[in-house]
């Protein structure tokens, strides 16, 4: 089985980690907190974090030829879980807007921290991703 590890150019350069690996059909998804392209934690809240994350997760996915509907299990680390539902319905629509509704399992773990001193939450996924891997080119010839 060939193992690819992979780093999209739109996500913050990785270091120590690969934001995905690919092993066969199996697509394991690194932890992704709200960092924009800049490299800092979007601003605002719980919910502008879950949409930061959560688009940081599935650039990663689709980097390694997935998309939303081949996720099978999402964690989601926060350090306020009622924060967090406070919100929830806002961060459905979220889920729904990005993701769809093939909702895969999940966890939401209350932690104490984050790499990130700033970060409310991380979002670490794994996907089974049944067809070929494709390479994106980042230009068209249109």
């Amino acid at each position: 089985m060939t193992i690819e590890r992979i780093n999209p150019s739109t996500l913050g350069k990785a270091s120590g980690f690969s934001h995905a690996v690919r092993a066969g059909n199996a697509v394991y998804l690194a932890g992704q907190t709200a960092l924009d392209h800049s490299g800092k934690i979007v601003e605002g809240g719980i919910v502008e974090q879950f949409r930061q994350a959560m688009t940081n997760v599935l650039t990663a996915l689709d980097a390694a030829g997935g998309q939303p509907a081949d996720l099978v299990d999402v964690t989601i680390y926060l350090l306020d879980i009622p924060e967090y539902q406070a919100h929830g319905r806002e961060i459905g629509a979220i889920w729904r807007e990005l993701a769809g509704t093939a909702y895969p399992a999940m966890a939401g773990i209350g932690v104490t921290s984050l790499w990130q001193r700033e970060a409310l939450i991380e979002i670490q996924a794994v996907a089974h991703v049944c067809h070929p891997m494709t390479t994106k080119l980042p230009f068209s010839y249109e």
